[in-house]
């Protein structure tokens, strides 16, 4: 693991991972000398019952002015949040705005005195959030006070939805700051992808790093273990992508250009081993970042990835024996600009049924990576 940044080296780095100092982008130090970071802002959260001035942080450049007070006012009605501005008794600059107009770092707000909600007691919440705390530490790969990097398991979904009470999304409220700030998804793993997932922890991050991966800046390297071996043995996929319903599910399918909810999907695939004929390991570069993208390109290569439940119908294929039946993907490695200068680069260890599949087939872990040199675009 490799990060750079300049406001504290991270946590001891995990097995297989290793650290640089940081150097922050746009100092003026001499060469080797580590600079000082500019102090960055400490909002003071404003008091209920009387009117107060408060400057906006810019951590908080950007949101909306009723989700600025939702985080700044935890116990404040939602309801109370839409009058006291519709009413214009809470001003930006002295001037009345709207609910969801866009707050700029060092504006002035007057907050007018509210009336909180005592918070509902939660009867053992404090040993949960420990709990929860402690998990989170134990598949951290890389923290700073503004990203953290954790190694998701397989099985564990990253957001919440129907039938899936426990998720990474939901986790993450037990790392509030003490300001009542909440760490942040930027990007997405499917539940049985296992590997580097990356997260906010403030909001200055969290628009940031939303940008970087809108510019496709983010670099993001997976392998797999595919059945069959593709040829050529280093190539690029680009076709469309649309979801398909099906009866209480969906996946993606390739689609013409131009069609109805089609995307463009682009994937750099390279070779890196193979057990004979049957079975291959690809190093993948998504450069798009669609809904089950590697999923559904390996598949339409005729090489599907071994224990993938939806897009592997290879007929007449037996698995291996000693191999889980399990997905074998692995976001392995994310590498980003860091938000405040510098860049992250984080690598996730293989979990334990690749483990398995890596040592019944011979494959070295350490071997070289030919996608590394693969166009970013």
């Amino acid at each position: 693991m490799r990060a750079h940044h300049p406001r504290r080296p991270p946590r001891s780095p995990q097995p297989g991972s290793r650290s640089a100092d940081p150097q922050p982008a746009g100092s003026q130090g001499k060469p080797g000398e580590r600079a000082t970071p500019a102090p960055q802002p400490d909002p003071t959260p404003a008091q209920p019952g009387r009117v107060e001035i408060v400057t906006v942080s810019p951590d908080e450049a950007g949101m909306r002015l009723d989700r600025f007070l939702e985080a700044r006012f935890p116990g404040l009605a939602f309801s109370h949040i839409q009058r006291i501005i519709r009413k214009g008794e809470l001003r930006v600059d002295g001037r009345r705005t709207e609910p969801n107009d866009r707050l700029r770092a060092g504006q002035a707000v007057r907050i007018p005195p509210l009336r909180l909600e005592a918070p509902r007691a939660r009867p053992h919440v404090g040993a949960l959030e420990a709990q929860t705390r402690e998990y989170l530490r134990s598949i951290t790969l890389y923290e700073d006070d503004d990203v953290l990097v954790i190694n998701k398991p397989i099985g564990l979904a990253v957001q919440g939805g129907s039938g899936t009470p426990r998720h990474i999304d939901g986790m993450l409220d037990a790392l509030r700051d003490p300001k009542g700030q909440r760490p942040r998804l930027v990007h997405r793993l499917d539940k049985d992808t296992a590997g580097c997932l990356l997260i906010a922890k403030t909001r200055f991050a969290a628009t940031a790093l939303a940008k970087t991966f809108r510019s496709r800046a983010a670099r993001k390297i997976y392998w797999a273990l595919v059945a069959g071996v593709p040829k050529p043995r280093q190539g690029r996929i680009s076709t469309f992508l649309a979801k398909e319903e099906m009866d209480h599910d969906s996946r993606m399918r390739i689609a013409a250009h131009g069609q109805q909810g089609a995307s463009h999907a682009v994937t750099y695939y390279a070779v890196v081993d193979t057990a004979g004929q049957a079975l291959a390991w690809l190093s993948l570069k998504p450069v798009t970042g669609r809904t089950h993208q590697l999923r559904a390109h390996c598949a339409h290569m005729d090489h599907p990835i071994v224990g993938d439940p939806k897009y592997f119908a290879r007929e007449n294929w037996q698995l291996p024996g000693g191999i889980q039946n399990r997905l074998h993907l692995l976001a392995r490695r994310i590498s980003v600009p860091h938000p405040r200068g510098g860049s992250i680069d984080v690598t996730a260890p293989l979990p334990p049924h690749m483990v398995q599949s890596w040592n019944l087939l011979g494959l070295d872990v350490k071997r070289y990576d030919p996608i590394e040199q693969a166009p970013e675009k």
